[in-house]
């Protein structure tokens, strides 16, 4: 049984471009910068943790959830879209939740970080049709999910470095970073909703 190169390599790039890594850390800056460097480091164990769970759990089961409760990909996507855009005014108009407050950490962690922004509609929809793709072979499956863990890795050792980063941009740019990071996040949650209002316009 070899290892099947061009596979991995082809989730890998799927996902990392969906999932985008250092496009997320402005957002994990933001949400976590009135945290300790342990509660941060915690944050961006948790969340990515969150993220490969949830995904591993749709890539697997995803269709029949969907069909059992009768959700569509289209209804999945809107919804995210509101969530990510609710907590893009948050940051925008400076009144995001206190990580730093009791539970904040896993909160936060949990959402938005570990889902929708890592697991989200976009990412959760392509690891299943990954998996649906690799068919029944064992190693193909395999090979998919290693493109996910190390999409994931990468996403856990650039937040887990965001401190050093922080003490360079100081307080006011993260400041700037946080409104910057809210309107980026505002455009990424209005795409997600226009995609599944154009989806199921379609298929009317």
């Amino acid at each position: 049984m070899s290892f099947d190169a061009a596979l991995y390599g082809s989730a890998f790039a799927t996902l990392f471009l969906i999932i985008d890594p250092p496009g997320n850390l402005p957002v994990f800056m933001s949400l976590t910068s009135r945290l300790s460097e342990k509660d941060r480091r915690r944050a961006a164990f948790v969340s990515n943790a969150i993220a490969l769970v949830i995904l591993m759990t749709f890539g697997f089961f995803g269709f029949q959830v969907f069909g059992a409760l009768g959700i569509s990909t289209e209804a999945l996507q809107i919804s995210g879209g509101l969530l990510l855009l609710l907590v893009a005014l948050q940051l925008l108009t400076g009144e995001e939740e206190d990580p730093g407050r009791e539970s904040g950490t896993i909160n936060a962690a949990v959402v938005p970080l570990g889902t929708p922004l890592l697991a989200g509609p976009g990412s959760i929809v392509a690891f299943m049709l990954l998996v649906d793709d690799a068919g029944a072979s064992i190693a193909s499956i395999a090979t998919v999910c290693l493109g996910l863990i190390s999409v994931l890795f990468i996403s856990f050792v650039t937040m887990r470095f965001a401190t050093p980063i922080m003490r360079v941009m100081g307080k006011s740019g993260v400041m700037l970073l946080t409104r910057l990071s809210g309107m980026l996040l505002a455009a990424i949650a209005t795409q997600l909703i226009i995609t599944g209002v154009v989806s199921v316009v379609h298929s009317i």
